[in-house]
């Protein structure tokens, strides 16, 4: 079986989606390590609700090298095969990408390569565009430019709101990332 670790910044809301197809037996594969750039994030709460190990990314008043190369020192310590990045806000550096090149992935709210970084919902919605969607592709070292492994995508509904649109992303999130590792640990 497959060792998974976990990176996020916020709530947690895909870190539960795949804890929950992790403890149903749907991925075959053991979640390690929850990984946070934010010790005070709401995901802490969700892997203590899962008894997944917490580490805390020490990233403030250090260099990206000197914390990566922490960080992939504990990822080793623990036999790490994939990194999920799961709302994860940072970059990942030359590091922590050169020591796991070609396992790390990620999920971006938006069909790339269209609308990267932080607010690509936001950015579709405001740019009018008729098709949202969500991605999961592979780390590199540009933003949200790694290579394409899935995505699935909705038409708007004239009237929806921002909020409207955010939420059903969401719910594909939960469904496509679960499915994308899956495949990979398989």
């Amino acid at each position: 079986m497959k060792n998974i670790a976990i990176f996020a910044s916020g709530s947690g809301t895909n870190y539960e989606a795949i804890m929950e197809k992790v403890n149903d037996g749907y991925i075959k594969a053991n979640v390690v390590l929850m990984a946070t750039d934010h010790a005070d994030a709401y995901v802490c709460e969700r892997a203590k609700k899962y008894n997944t190990p917490i580490f805390i990314i020490n990233y403030k008043g250090r260099k990206k090298e000197e914390y990566e190369a922490e960080l992939v020192k504990k990822l080793d310590e623990l036999h790490v095969d994939l990194i999920v990045l799961a709302g994860y806000m940072r970059l990942c550096g030359s590091v922590l990408l050169d020591s796991y090149e070609g396992r790390i992935i990620n999920i971006h709210p938006a069909l790339l390569p269209s609308f990267k970084g932080a607010h690509g919902i936001a950015d579709a919605f405001n740019y009018g565009v008729k098709v949202f969607g969500v991605t999961v592709h592979y780390v590199d070292s540009g933003m949200d430019s790694g290579k394409i492994i899935d995505q699935e995508a909705f038409h708007y509904t004239e009237g929806e709101t921002v909020d409207e649109v955010e939420a059903r992303i969401h719910e594909i999130e939960h469904v496509l990332y679960p499915r994308v590792i899956k495949k990979l640990t398989d």
